[in-house]
């Protein structure tokens, strides 16, 4: 008798978004094999976002929600985005927000009942284990920690890479930071590495200062306390007529016109990474639009992650990016809502969700 070898369903955990807004359940779940051109992997550690309370808040199916493992990003390094140095898209096999798998839609995850479970974003890293599209998966010297390799597939690699690729940040340029959580503060260590010498960090929160200054920012901006002055005055007059480069990493559509306005006439970017609405609208001064200044958005930094992840990750190694210093708690899967409650009350700003910590 020949014995079958082929690869067969596993079981395990994962948490599970049954509602809107309600908390997660943590359940019995099966993974199916994977089919042509993906992976089957072990979920280590991994990471909380906003994007995560976005889409939980989301009125939709049943998610089988978890935030991203190795990266969202798809590349399949031949069309003609993959191959262009100005896109991170892939046109052969596209980026979709629905569930289902990216070549053929269909789920790998099933609950307890035998139910089809819809994965986030084609990833679903809050599972013991996931299936990914083999496009999606970066490989990482094994000496980088598990910790580490997860921020850079989001927040990290966001707001490093659109400091380092997008914006192009030169050497002692000046750069304004609108919104200092995880991402910004990731922006701030991006336009550090870059060599830029003036680094304004933007929030409402006055505890982000410290946290701003221990990253790189070297002036602090509170919108709330400015005597009734704008930020774009303020800012402005600090830097003797604008900033080289803005970045807004809030998602309100008055932040992205301010970081814009608080650019430089005839040179100045703004990069908005941000995630609002679908209905929310930017308004911007077409006159100032006129005088040089663009606005461009940014997803996932702009970094191409096969090749700019592991440079990423070694330069975190080499100590030449501190995003260790992001993640300011440590919990297990079954304390995910927990996690969840530290991010809506502004009291983290990298929770990573290790798997071994419920064993």
């Amino acid at each position: 008798m020949v014995e079958d070898r082929s690869p067969k369903p596993i079981h395990g955990k994962a948490a599970v978004c049954r509602a809107a807004g309600e908390p997660l359940t943590i359940e019995d779940i099966v993974v199916d094999p994977p089919k042509a051109h993906e992976i089957r992997i072990r979920v280590t550690c991994t990471s909380l976002c906003h994007t995560d309370v976005t889409f939980w808040k989301a009125k939709g199916g049943t998610w089988h929600f978890q935030e991203y493992q190795d990266t969202k990003r798809i590349r399949c390094d031949h069309c003609g985005s993959c191959t262009s140095e100005h896109s991170n898209l892939c046109d052969s096999v596209p980026f979709i927000i629905g569930p289902g798998m990216r070549r053929d839609g269909t789920t790998r995850f099933w609950d307890a009942q035998g139910s089809p479970l819809h994965d986030l974003l084609a990833v679903s890293s809050f599972s013991e284990y996931t299936v990914v599209d083999v496009n999606q998966v970066v490989k990482l010297d094994p000496a980088v920690p598990p910790k580490l390799a997860c921020l850079l597939s989001c927040g990290a690699g966001t707001g490093v890479g659109a400091a380092w690729r997008p914006a192009k940040v030169e050497p002692g340029s000046a750069v304004a930071v609108f919104g200092l959580g995880s991402v910004g503060l990731a922006v701030v260590q991006g336009a550090k590495m870059c060599g830029a010498s003036k680094i304004i960090g933007v929030d409402l929160n006055p505890d982000k200062e410290e946290v701003g200054r221990s990253f790189g920012v070297t002036d602090f901006v509170n919108p709330s306390q400015l005597d009734n002055r704008s930020v774009i005055e303020v800012i402005v007059e600090m830097t003797g007529g604008g900033v080289d480069y803005s970045f807004e990493c809030i998602g309100v559509p008055s932040v992205m016109t301010d970081a814009f306005r608080c650019t430089k006439m005839g040179k100045g970017k703004t990069v908005v990474l941000g995630l609002g609405r679908d209905s929310d609208q930017v308004c911007l001064p077409s006159l100032e639009l006129l005088f040089g200044r663009c606005v461009m958005g940014s997803l996932f930094g702009g970094i191409k992650p096969k090749t700019d992840i592991p440079i990423l990750a070694k330069k975190c190694m080499d100590k030449e990016l501190q995003l260790d210093a992001l993640v300011t708690h440590e919990l297990g899967l079954q304390e995910i809502n927990t996690a969840f409650d530290l991010l809506l009350q502004g009291k983290c700003l990298r929770c990573i969700i290790r798997m071994d910590k419920d064993k």
